[in-house]
């Protein structure tokens, strides 16, 4: 399982959001580029990059810096955040952004988004799909950086992708993200056995390194780590082995 670091940007700067909300947001001091030297050196060969501002406005307003990070060697980008339009992801594969993150489109828009595939091809897309359970305990999609419901569950979603090659999936559940509670194993764990061939990449709650080893164990392909690397709170000389390309 490969750990790739996430760096949420919020009008230029580096934060993390409690939960989706963007009334508890934390800002760190280092600076993106920063963050992307330390986790470069650090061997992660990904990176995790989110525009809030455009996650939750549906304009990329960090679309300079995100161009001056995809021109950094040695590092590949997984971009997301307001990309809604074919035109978007377009742009930022020329860019150099190496995957582009779908978030609400891919709920929203799913024709669209399927032709997408077919355009750019599987490898290039990562759909974002971001969970809250019911009281049935069924992953229910929300949309528009958490703020509403999709009235679809992730089961149903992820079956209008598979025939157009669906590769990867970035699942978050969202009650865990940025609170540092451990990640909802079991879901991944879930979400393995029913779609073993998707890579899915594993968001909100990691905590530790033992965290990593439980969802290697699950078999999630990635783990998503945006507070826990910021914080200092996976020691580095733990980290190497998920840090080899997957």
């Amino acid at each position: 399982m490969l750990l790739i670091p996430a760096i949420d940007l919020r009008g230029g700067q580096c934060v993390r959001l409690r939960q989706g909300d963007f009334s508890a947001e934390t800002r760190y001091p280092q600076s993106p580029l920063q963050l992307l030297q330390r986790y470069r050196e650090l061997g992660a060969p990904w990176l995790h990059l989110v525009d809030l501002d455009g996650a939750r406005a549906g304009v990329r307003a960090n679309h300079a810096l995100i161009a001056a990070l995809a021109a950094e060697p040695g590092i590949a980008l997984q971009v997301g955040g307001g990309v809604r339009t074919r035109a978007a992801v377009a742009d930022l594969l020329a860019l150099g952004v190496a995957r582009v993150v779908i978030g609400s489109a891919a709920i929203e828009t799913p024709a669209e988004v399927c032709s997408w595939f077919s355009e750019f091809g599987p490898e290039r897309i990562c759909l974002a799909l971001d969970v809250c359970h019911d009281a049935a305990g069924t992953p229910m999609l929300r949309t528009r950086g958490w703020q509403a419901s999709g009235h679809c569950s992730l089961w149903d979603c992820l079956e209008r992708y598979l025939d157009v090659g669906l590769v990867h999936v970035l699942c978050t559940d969202i009650v865990r993200d940025g609170v540092r509670g451990g990640p909802n194993v079991l879901l991944y764990q879930g979400a393995v056995q029913r779609h073993p061939r998707v890579r899915w990449q594993a968001s909100g709650g990691v905590a530790s390194v033992a965290d990593l080893h439980a969802l290697a164990a699950a078999g999630a392909a990635a783990a998503i780590s945006g507070t826990a690397l910021l914080e200092g709170r996976l020691p580095s000389e733990e980290l190497q082995p998920f840090l080899r390309a997957a």
